[in-house]
């Protein structure tokens, strides 16, 4: 089934991205009580602190994105844990949304985002989101709650109930072209 609904594909800004989480890679801060350290060799600042939730445990994981449908029919969501995402060999677009009253997508905040590398972008607890590249494979670094990646894998690899994360299909979306998303960050 698809949709004739449209989903634009946004540049990724600090405010546009702000209802759904944080943008990653921002320039170097003016200080203002922000950790940082900066000399003719090296700059490093506090960018985010994570936060995985309750007892949770922080995980660091190699993540290979290859889906390149414009198709956007099921969305994931993890309820205790931020998410963050850093493509390193390509663009990945980012679908987000937000969540209703009673936790379901709430569809009218749906977005799409494009991720260069160099930048990225960390979600809230409880936001919707589903990957997509346009080149065959985009390999990124995911920083996530290592109890949830475990209670993930158990739920597609056995169907076991997910206690960590949800997953929902949607009236199907299409997004941009993909040839459209590769868009060179400076143009």
């Amino acid at each position: 089934m698809t949709s004739d609904q449209q989903l634009e594909v946004n540049d990724l800004t600090p405010q546009a991205f702000t209802p759904y989480g944080w943008m990653l890679g921002k320039p170097i801060p003016d200080g203002n009580g922000v950790p940082l350290f900066s000399n003719s060799a090296t700059d490093f600042w506090q960018e985010h602190l994570f936060n995985t939730g309750g007892g949770g445990d922080a995980e660091l994981l190699w993540v290979n994105y290859r889906s390149q449908s414009t198709e956007v029919a099921s969305l994931e969501k993890h309820l205790l844990t931020q998410q963050a995402i850093v493509p390193l060999t390509g663009v990945i677009i980012q679908v987000v949304a937000s969540s209703t009253a009673d936790g379901s997508p709430d569809l009218d905040t749906l977005a799409a985002f494009r991720v260069p590398p160099g930048q990225g972008i960390c979600m809230r607890p409880g936001c919707w989101h589903a990957t997509r590249v346009a080149d065959a494979q985009v390999s990124c670094l995911m920083l996530t709650r290592r109890s949830t990646t475990l209670d993930l894998i158990q739920h597609l690899t056995t169907d076991a109930r997910a206690t960590e994360s949800a997953i929902v299909s949607i009236p199907p979306r299409q997004l941009e072209d993909l040839a459209q998303r590769e868009q060179p960050v400076d143009a």
